[in-house]
């Protein structure tokens, strides 16, 4: 991809990452996540690990990257889970918590990710 990039007159490629290990933390706001280090200094998360050990640094953590809305009905279908009242909630694979208005019979999600910064590089 990198190469693909530099022969189209490109310096960087951006990749937005979704982070393999965030789903384990929904409550943390991804702008910290994005930062945690293991002891040794690399990034705590694996697939962000990847990107890094490749060359590529750590850009912007953007909180509300991709919008999923649904009836509650959806979101109960979805998630194999019961949603009794009003309020956020911690579901299976959520990066981040699920917001659900019971009056309004909604769910609103906003998936966050990371984008990582490749210098775009020629044949090699």
């Amino acid at each position: 991809m990198s190469r693909l990039a530099h022969e189209a007159g490109l310096s960087h490629l951006i990749a937005p990452v979704r982070p393999s290990l965030k789903d384990r933390y929904p409550t943390i706001p991804i702008e910290r996540y994005a930062h945690w280090t293991r002891r040794d200094g690399a990034p705590f998360d694996p697939w962000v690990r990847v990107h890094t050990r490749m060359g590529a640094r750590i850009g912007p953590a953007i909180p509300k990257s991709l919008h999923i809305t649904g009836a509650v009905a959806d979101w109960e279908s979805w998630t194999r889970m019961e949603f009794p009242e009003t309020g956020d909630y911690v579901f299976p694979a959520g990066l981040a918590t699920v917001h659900i208005d019971r009056d309004r019979d909604t769910g609103e999600y906003w998936e966050p990710n990371i984008w990582i910064i490749h210098e775009a590089s020629g044949p090699g």
